[in-house]
């Protein structure tokens, strides 16, 4: 260290965490490799303090020569490759690649001096000025330099872990030379190519390599687990060892542009998806604000296999990632056909015939993953289902009691110590809850349905696991509808019904979005619309209530020694549910909070509702004066509007997807699109399957809603059909004769209240609104989960 004390030189082994950030891409990833045990040539940073406008500083040279003689060891022949490492290359969202200068084998203080200096000069190049507006990024970024001990390569390549072009993670793509491989990396030579198959390393290419393929693949799949993203390496082979000389993210598999806002995370890897569940939570297209609020409050804190999440953004829409779950039911021994039955209950049955991707990761590496980052969530989830009763008190008043607060606050500061404060801590502890008590209830009550369904087949055991209300407690899903009628009866004022339930809104899953108690005649009209029909809500309850009666009863005759202990599994069931139903009212709730607070933050800013457009990472920025990110805003918005003109994206999506190919294609599927298979799913245009929602059987004349804005065209005793519903939509439901959902399964907000309400559902279709048309006669038979076509509009 020189006597001014600053560190301007770090070697691999003693780069740091906050040091990394000013290391480049390329030079805080070889220290991250080196400090983990992979064989990288050993090396250092020269970190941008160094330089005084182009010169390297007199105290930074001094620093450089310790490193230089640490290396050399007294050997002077050591030679030396100078390499940039601009703070945003090698990064997800650009390489740089070929665009700095690189100087190979350079070996005297001399001409490394020279080098570096070369080097650092490159960053003002007119190329590299080009490459940063296409990327969008800042041209006079700062740059570190790599000095690294050159490898006499007799071999050099590069390997893609994933296909850079399909996104296909279990084919490794790589091409290499003989000799040194800068002209390779600058595309200067006609490599020769090569493949390696996962999961069991299935190598083609020349035989002259194969003899390195297997020490190059277990390397590259540590590597890849290890940074959590496919990547981009570059590797030497000397006196037939291999050596790791850099390594980067994959940048086409990058999902997200953020300078416009688009996000399709298909792009990251061959998957399937699906919308079911997510796309009812949240069915309409989301703005960045609510998607980096999930990235926070699902993603970051469920990750168990690092870089793949459970839940993804494609083109503004949810998603969850079915081969997440179909890899840790791998594990376990379970194929996907398995799986997808298993799971079909919350996540929806699958198309059979659609290609279902899994990780192709080793077993062990992925149970070691699932040991080691799955015990902090679930420590978590067992904390907030210990908590529950205390919270269900605690969790209303915290949120009137920031929204009281919330108008006060005049200042950014203010903003960014209640965000963090009061805002962040209690988002965390709510998803907590959601993903603790919530998802027992589904697991629980799934589990449950299908032991009660093997003893007294469907019908029955549909009609069990209703009237899940009590005396002293409504299901928390049936309250805005039986509200109104107590509202109309004078049972409850206006006030209390917006404080109750003014915070649900089917959609109530974008913070961008207002909900009903910011509509000063939303009630009165809900009131008009109901006055306008002939129902009796409470008649609809209790006949509901008394089918239950009828088959407890029968099913205490018929199996007796059953009855007692699976009635006291339906009671718990019950419960789970009642408290399922009023965890989601309160987050939806706090969500409601989470909207005023940011209303605020616009208002402060002068940013108005387009703060919704920033990031929760942006906005905070921007309130601590940081402003670059507000000027994406108007590209953003466009992405947004251009998004939200499509039809909803297919139930099910496997592979890479591209939203306007498919929306301009006059034979598109709703159901389900599949980029790695060419074979159409045949489906039966007079037949539609589906899941048992509600028990019953009727038929009427079909009525397709958009969304619950167009409740006003659905006519008593029509038949509702829609994309999907969720509580917004609960309101129409007493209106309709039957209801029928694309997305949902038994345990979704359409299924639950249809089932309360005792009005015929089948749920999961997958294709209804692309069979259906308004008009159309059908019978619904929601027993079975199977609608027919009787007669054409």
């Amino acid at each position: 260290m020189t006597a001014s004390n600053h560190i301007y030189v770090r070697n691999f082994r003693d780069l740091d965490e906050e040091e990394k950030k000013n290391a480049g891409g390329k030079g805080s990833a070889l220290a991250i490799l080196y400090q983990a045990g992979f064989n990288v040539p050993d090396g250092f940073v020269i970190l941008p303090n160094a330089f005084n406008g182009n010169d390297v500083k007199s105290e930074a040279w001094e620093q450089i020569n310790l490193e230089l003689q640490h290396i050399r060891k007294g050997d002077l022949s050591i030679a030396f490759a100078v390499r940039s490492s601009a703070l945003s290359e090698d990064s997800a969202n650009a390489s740089f690649a070929g665009q700095f200068e690189t100087v190979l084998n350079v070996d005297t203080d001399n001409d490394i001096q020279k080098a570096i200096h070369l080097v650092y000069q490159s960053r003002l190049s007119e190329r590299v000025n080009a490459y940063s507006k296409e990327k969008g990024i800042n041209p006079n970024q700062e740059m570190a330099i790599v000095i690294q001990k050159m490898v006499s390569s007799e071999i050099s390549g590069i390997l893609f872990t994933s296909d850079p072009v399909t996104g296909d993670r279990s084919l490794m793509v790589g091409n290499y030379t003989h000799g040194l491989g800068e002209k390779l990396v600058s595309g200067e030579v006609n490599p020769e190519t090569f493949t390696m198959q996962r999961p069991k390393m299935i190598y083609k290419g020349p035989s002259e390599f194969k003899k390195f393929s297997k020490k190059l693949f277990k390397n590259s799949v540590k590597i890849e687990l290890f940074l959590g993203f496919p990547q981009d390496i570059e590797w030497a082979i000397a006196d037939g060892k291999l050596f790791v000389l850099q390594s980067r993210p994959i940048t086409t598999l990058r999902p997200d542009v953020p300078e416009t806002g688009e996000w399709n995370d298909t792009l990251t890897g061959s998957f399937i998806w699906t919308s079911n569940n997510a796309g009812e939570a949240a069915e309409d297209v989301v703005v960045p604000f609510t998607w980096s609020y999930f990235q926070k409050t699902f993603n970051e804190i469920s990750e168990i296999i690092p870089g793949f999440h459970s839940m993804g953004n494609i083109c503004g829409r949810i998603y969850f990632n079915v081969s997440f779950m179909l890899t840790l039911y791998n594990v376990l021994g379970k194929n996907p056909e398995e799986t997808v039955e298993e799971i079909a209950e919350i996540l929806g049955r699958v198309p059979e015939g659609i290609t279902m991707p899994i990780l192709p990761y080793p077993k062990m590496a992925i149970m070691k993953f699932i040991m080691k980052n799955s015990k902090p969530l679930q420590k978590k989830k067992k904390e907030a289902t210990k908590n529950l009763e205390k919270n269900k008190e605690k969790f209303p008043i915290i949120s009137k009691s920031y929204l009281k607060q919330i108008p006060k606050i005049t200042s950014n500061q203010e903003l960014i110590s209640f965000w963090n404060n009061n805002i962040k801590p209690m988002m965390y502890e709510m998803r907590y809850t959601m993903l603790g008590p919530a998802a027992r209830s589904a697991f629980y009550t799934s589990k449950l349905r299908a032991e009660l369904t093997k003893i007294m087949g469907e019908e029955d055991a549909t009609i069990l696991i209703s009237n899940l209300s009590n005396e002293n407690e409504l299901l928390e899903s049936l309250g805005p509808v039986v509200g109104i009628y107590r509202l109309i009866k004078g049972e409850l004022s206006e006030s209390e019904y917006l404080d109750r339930y003014g915070h649900r809104s089917s959609h109530e899953g974008d913070f961008s979005l207002p909900r009903p108690i910011e509509d000063p005649n939303w009630v009165n009209k809900q009131i008009d619309e109901y006055k306008k029909s002939n129902i009796d809500i409470e008649s609809l309850i209790q006949r509901q209530k008394e089918k239950n009666e009828e088959v407890v009863e029968r099913f205490k005759i018929n199996f007796p020694k059953k009855a007692k202990k699976l009635l006291k599994k339906i009671e718990t069931a019950s419960i789970y549910a009642r408290q399922r139903e009023f965890i989601r009212s309160e987050s939806s709730r706090f969500d409601y909070t989470i909207r005023k607070f940011m209303l605020q933050v616009g208002k402060i800013t002068g940013l108005g509702n387009d703060v919704f457009f920033l990031t929760i990472d942006e906005f905070l920025d921007v309130l601590s004066g940081e402003n670059t990110s507000i000027q994406y805003i108007p590209a953003r918005k466009e992405t947004y509007e251009k998004y939200k003109q499509m039809h909803p994206y297919p139930v099910y999506i496997s592979g890479r997807f591209n939203p306007e190919e498919w929306y301009s294609d006059p034979n598109r599927r709703f159901d389900y699109f599949d980029s790695n298979s060419k074979e159409i799913i045949e489906f039966d245009k007079n037949t539609i399957s589906g899941f048992s929602g509600s028990a019953g059987k009727t038929e009427g004349i079909v009525r397709i809603l958009k969304n619950s804005e167009e409740g006003d065209k659905l006519q008593e005793g029509e038949i509702l059909v829609a994309t999907s519903t969720n509580i917004g939509w609960t309101l129409l439901f007493p209106r309709a004769k039957a209801i029928i959902t694309d997305i949902g399964a038994p345990l979704s907000h359409a299924a639950i209240v249809a089932r309360e309400l005792g009005i015929p559902a089948v749920v999961g279709t997958n294709n209804a609104t692309m069979v259906l048309k308004t008009g159309d006669k059908v019978l619904v038979d929601g027993t079975q989960g199977i609608v027919k076509v009787l007669e054409k509009a």
